[in-house]
């Protein structure tokens, strides 16, 4: 199987731009991913927006970004205050705001929501990906939850034992808000890695998993 390696001495990424709907997507969805390029790479610069807040998660969002980012050259954390599950009915605000990010950023990598997800915000977020950077290499990220719609994943990055644990206590100490949803717990975020990783063979037997639509050599 072809692997792509993110080293460095690649200098293929230095430019990376996260995005999710809430304030702990981007943390479950490809968190571990997070911190093995912030490791792997030189010089990096990451752009990390969420667009669903408030005042008390948006607090939560910011620390936790600052974790999770506390080793890149330099990162610029945006939280924005779209209303939880109302997404789409701002559309043309959030439309105006990606020509923004677009005009002030020009990312190697993009992380979004996979477009095929069941929320309504994910979705619209995602469409908004491809609809505003067409010519970037964007991995779409995968988050659990009750509709069941984790789809068939094609990318898969491998995340040794450690990554994984930095990145579960990191979302589990930062969203105290969360702790009472049935499903936020550690043993949710490890099962989908250990999932993943048995899909994809890992040799360090942990995986996050994407959807590449297109990829060209």
């Amino acid at each position: 199987m072809l692997g792509i390696n993110f080293s460095k001495t690649n200098g293929s990424i230095s430019r990376v731009l996260c995005l999710g709907a809430h304030c702990d997507d981007i943390e479950i969805g490809c968190g571990g991913t997070i911190l093995r390029l912030v490791e792997s790479l030189e010089d990096i610069i990451v752009y990390w927006i969420v667009f669903s807040s408030d005042e008390l998660r948006s607090q939560e969002a910011v620390r936790s970004a600052r974790d999770f980012l506390k080793y890149s050259k330099m990162n610029n954390i945006i939280i924005k205050s779209f209303k939880d599950g109302f997404l789409p009915f701002f559309g043309i605000d959030i439309k105006e705001y990606f020509d923004n990010i677009k005009k002030e950023f020009s990312p190697d990598i993009i992380f979004t929501h996979h477009r095929d997800d069941l929320h309504q915000d994910h979705r619209l977020i995602s469409e908004m990906t491809w609809n505003t950077f067409r010519d970037n290499f964007i991995l779409e990220y995968e988050i659990p939850k009750y509709e069941g719609d984790l789809g068939h994943p094609n990318f898969f990055v491998n995340l040794d034992d450690i990554v994984c644990k930095n990145k579960i206590q990191h979302i589990i100490n930062n969203f105290k808000t969360q702790s009472e949803k049935y499903w936020f717990r550690e043993e949710t975020f490890m099962a989908m890695l250990t999932l993943r990783g048995v899909e994809s063979k890992s040799p360090t037997k942990y995986a996050e998993a994407f959807h590449c639509r297109k990829i060209i050599f």
